[in-house]
């Protein structure tokens, strides 16, 4: 069991390298990257953190860096004529939901990441969901709560989901605004809150399970993660605060429920239309089904992100891993030797 995960291990590795290029004896003309952070979103201190992070590797790459606070009122640094790449690390409204890949677009510049329309499915969580049953993916019951929507119907929708519920705005990241209740009468209360303050919310099924999550990288899904909250929940304290957080590996000893996993998170970057990296999170039940929860299209940079742990789980540190992405990214976009 042991050599043959050794042997998987280095085989995704090897898939990884082959992909990326990273033989280091081959020089490249110096590339000039613009990590944009910060934004205007409720995920800006996160934003803020992961392009700190990004730039930092870059740097120790040996890539030129200039970074950028961008907001929708100040976008200059697009402008800018000796940009080679603009690497985004902006999680989020305004980064992460479409909006500013479509800039991107319009302006004819080269980014990493998914594009517009990926971006924009990936963030909005029911439909998201609905490309992935389509897709033949489990995904946890839902409802969505719109304005206007009555409570009392909502109650009765919710009958029968069971007793345990997921409470969270439909185009929000980092957990922000995610609620879990273990009754009809609290999720009605929350979903009104959330609704109020977000302007949408929907409504799952409380999926008893593993929570993992899977990377993708160029089509190839990285090591799975398995995350272990002392809380019970991995909200956004346990995501960038609280170190007793437990980020495990090898913990699925089910060759046959590793794959599952790993297909799903293929099938769901596909139905999306992702490119370059994403990060898919999932429940497994009790019986190894993987239940696919949402996308990130641009997944967290920060010491406590889980798309470098995986890479560097392959022995890919983080600054190699984001000096690949924009080299690849720059190969891709404008057909150019890097």
């Amino acid at each position: 069991m042991m050599e043959a995960r050794l042997s998987e291990i280095n085989n995704q590795k090897s898939n990884i390298t082959n992909l990326y290029g990273c033989d280091k004896s081959q020089k490249s003309e110096p590339m000039r990257v613009a990590v944009l952070r910060g934004g205007v979103g409720r995920e800006r201190e996160v934003s803020l953190e992961s392009g700190r992070c990004v730039a930092e590797a870059l740097r120790q790459g040996g890539v030129d860096v200039v970074t950028s606070d961008i907001r929708p009122d100040d976008m200059a640094i697009l402008a800018r004529k000796d940009i080679d790449v603009f690497f985004l690390a902006l999680h989020g409204e305004f980064g992460e939901d479409g909006q500013l890949q479509q800039v991107f677009e319009d302006r004819g510049l080269v980014y990493t990441g998914c594009g517009p329309e990926a971006s924009r499915l990936a963030f909005d969580k029911m439909a998201s969901k609905r490309l992935f049953a389509a897709g033949g993916v489990a995904v946890p019951s839902v409802v969505e709560f719109a304005p206007g929507d009555d409570s009392a119907g909502l109650d009765g929708q919710l009958k029968k989901f069971g007793e345990r519920f997921v409470v969270k705005p439909i185009r929000q990241g980092s957990s922000v605004g995610v609620h879990v209740v273990k009754s009809r009468s609290e999720a009605v209360a929350a979903a009104c809150q959330v609704r109020d303050e977000f302007g949408d919310c929907m409504v799952e099924s409380f999926i008893t399970g593993r929570e993992v999550t899977v990377g993708v990288l160029d089509r190839q899904p990285l090591p799975i993660i398995e995350i272990r909250s002392k809380t019970g929940f991995y909200d956004y304290q346990a995501k960038y605060i609280d170190d007793r957080t437990e980020y495990l590996f090898d913990t699925i000893e089910d060759e046959t429920v590793r794959t599952r996993i790993a297909e799903a998170a293929m099938t769901c970057f596909d139905a999306l239309g992702c490119r370059d990296f994403s990060r898919i999170d999932f429940i497994v039940s009790e019986d190894g089904t993987p239940y696919a929860l949402e996308a990130n299209t641009i997944p967290g940079f920060t010491t406590h992100s889980l798309l470098p742990k995986a890479a560097a789980k392959l022995g890919i540190p983080m600054s190699e891993l984001c000096v690949r992405i924009v080299r690849t990214t720059a190969a891709k976009r404008q057909g150019k030797k890097v």
